[in-house]
C-alpha cells in the first residue's frame, strides 16, 4: 500500500545535506521477500527476539497502512515471520514488514501480497514463550528506528524519516 510514488534513491538525493539525524538510511542487507518490493507508511515497532509472540499480536491487529518494523536483533537463527502472519497483515491492513532477522516460506510470502524486507530466510520458526515489546524506539543494524517515524521501501533499499517525505 503506497498512496504516493517516490524513490529511495531520490529520497537521499534530496535529503543528503540532513545532519540532524531526522533522515536516516538502513545498512543494505535486506532482501526483497514479499511482494510488492515497493511499500511506505507510518512506523510501528516490535522487538522479538527468536519469539514471535509480539509480532503475531500486532499483524493481527488493525494495519492502518502502518509499516511493521521488528528489532529480531539480526538473528537468523529462527523465523519472525512466515506466510501465515504475512498474510494476516495483508488482511488487516499493513502496508509492509521489515524484519532485523529472518523469515520463513518463501512462495507464501509472495503471495501474501504485501512487502517483506528481512535479512535471510530460515526454514525454523520461533519458539513461543509470550516474550517481546511493542511499541517502542529500537535499533535496526545500529539506526535508530521509532514508532511514528515514517519507513520508505523499494528495490534500492529502505530509508526512515521523521516525518512524512511526500
Amino acid at each position: 500500500m503506497t498512496s504516493k510514488a517516490f524513490a529511495t534513491c531520490d529520497l537521499c538525493d534530496a535529503h543528503e545535506e540532513d545532519t540532524s539525524g531526522a533522515f536516516r538510511v538502513l545498512p543494505p542487507v535486506f532482501h526483497d521477500f514479499g511482494t510488492p518490493g515497493r511499500f511506505s507508511g507510518p512506523v510501528a515497532t516490535v522487538r522479538a527476539i527468536e519469539d514471535n509472540s509480539r509480532v503475531r499480536e500486532a499483524v493481527n491487529s488493525p494495519g492502518e497502512a502502518r509499516v511493521l518494523v521488528i528489532e529480531g536483533g539480526g538473528s537468523v537463527r529462527r523465523a519472525l515471520v512466515g506466510g501465515n502472519l504475512a498474510v494476516a497483515a495483508a488482511k488487516n491492513g499493513w502496508a509492509g514488514i521489515v524484519v532485523d532477522g529472518a523469515v520463513r516460506d518463501i512462495a507464501e510470502l509472495r503471495a501474501a501480497g504485501i512487502g517483506v524486507k528481512a535479512l535471510a530466510l530460515m526454514p525454523l520458526r520461533s519458539v513461543k514463550r509470550g516474550e517481546g515489546q511493542r511499541d517502542l524506539a529500537v535499533e535496526i543494524q545500529g539506526v535508530a528506528v521509532r514508532p511514528g517515524d515514517w519507513l520508505y521501501a523499494d528495490e534500492d533499499g529502505i530509508v526512515v524519516s521523521a516525518t512524512s517525505l511526500l
